[in-house]
């Protein structure tokens, strides 16, 4: 009786079973996958972020599909502050990235119809299209020392269904950015093939270093129909508040034809709060504050990793440009996941296995580099010494 969309088996892993034991009876668990920042430790600046939140202006409901035109004013100077001039005209105010996704699911791509999405990334796109009734098909990233995007296979990948290309940029948890001259051929590819970008930008302001290769968004493609996706989660640390948005670039006519039929699709849902997008200008302002501490965390903590592993350990921390993550390649010795089960059960240790995120071979582990600094610390000194 049940929708064919929820076809996934709902029975928890081993490794989720061996944690809701440990925390049955009570033991210590060094999470070092912890990605919500509002249990990071982080100081919050909470007077100002709730004084925003009691705007008279919330107590009247004015339904604007697009988002309020002030909303949508903030985060387009948001994005002048890093030197990208936006229309907020350009910009739809979404309750998240998530749902930033199923609108354009639903705007580019029919039943059976395909987006093409890259492996490893985050486990949730197979979720959102299956949900949309589209398909994900996969495009490799490849490491050699760092992390890039193979455009052969993406290219085979493309066929008669695909309607979209995401980018996660920078991925996670690889953490690496487009570069310039992929990005040039994507744009080609999606011009010629009539395809649209979606580049998920929501850990782009959480970069590890400069590059002048490096690609920081897409705002400004002019090739091809774009949609970068970001949003208060990451960019303020304030997922809790349930605000992204879509910036739309491209060819203008084309451009014109997806924003009218995305304001159709709003219009329909009509989901984003009132009180948000009123407090949207001074929550991107508090948000600073919390960004600048996420920014030196996650340094620091990669810093650390780095220092701990050295050159001679039995580990290699792959090359990572931005993000919240760390990579650890582990000896090919046990299964990633009995490497998890025995880090969880004998050192009280919890870290995530590659194959969370589609990793094509073994063995790897996925770190959390928002963790506490203490934490992170202690349960990488443990990790180490468990292999």
């Amino acid at each position: 009786m049940f929708s064919s969309r929820l076809h996934w088996d709902l029975r928890p892993n081993r490794l989720a079973e061996a944690q809701g034991a440990k925390r049955r009876q009570g033991a210590e668990i060094l999470d070092l996958t912890e990605s919500n920042p509002t249990r990071a430790g982080l100081a919050y600046p909470a007077k100002e972020i709730l004084a925003a939140l009691g705007d008279g202006r919330a107590l009247v409901y004015e339904p604007a599909p697009a988002g309020l035109h002030g909303a949508r004013e903030a985060v387009a100077r948001d994005y002048a502050a890093r030197g990208w001039i936006i229309d907020p005209a350009h910009i739809f105010i979404t309750t998240s990235t998530s749902e930033s996704y199923a609108w354009l699911f639903k705007l580019l791509a029919d039943a059976d119809d395909e987006v093409l999405v890259p492996r490893p990334s985050y486990p949730l796109f197979e979720f959102l299209a299956r949900m949309e009734l589209a398909r994900t098909v996969e495009y490799p990233l490849v490491y050699h020392d760092g992390w890039s995007i193979d455009l052969e296979a993406l290219e085979r990948a493309i066929g008669e269904r695909t309607r979209a290309i995401v980018l996660v940029n920078p991925n996670n948890p690889t953490g690496s950015f487009v570069k310039r001259g992929e990005l040039e051929r994507l744009v080609e590819l999606a011009a010629e093939r009539n395809l649209a970008l979606i580049s998920d930008e929501v850990f782009s302001d959480y970069a590890f270093g400069p590059d002048a290769e490096r690609v920081e968004s897409l705002t400004g493609v002019e090739g091809a129909l774009t949609f970068c996706l970001s949003g208060l989660s990451k960019l303020a640390g304030l997922p809790q508040l349930k605000l992204g948005w879509i910036v739309t670039s491209g060819p203008a006519a084309l451009r014109a034809e997806a924003a009218e039929r995305l304001e159709l699709i709003a219009d329909t849902y009509l989901s984003v709060g009132t009180p948000v997008q009123h407090a949207l200008p001074r929550l991107l302002e508090a948000g600073a504050e919390v960004r600048r501490q996420i920014t030196g965390r996650v340094k620091e903590n990669l810093a650390a990793l780095g220092a701990a592993i050295g050159e001679h350990a039995p580990a290699q921390v792959l090359k990572v440009e931005g993000g919240w993550y760390a990579t650890l390649r582990v000896p090919r010795t046990k299964s990633e996941e009995q490497w998890c089960l025995d880090l969880l059960e004998g050192d009280g240790v919890l870290v995530q296995p590659g194959f969370f995120y589609d990793f094509e071979s073994e063995a790897y582990l996925v770190l959390s580099l928002l963790t506490p600094a203490d934490t992170f610390h202690e349960g990488v000194k443990r990790v180490l010494r468990r292999l």
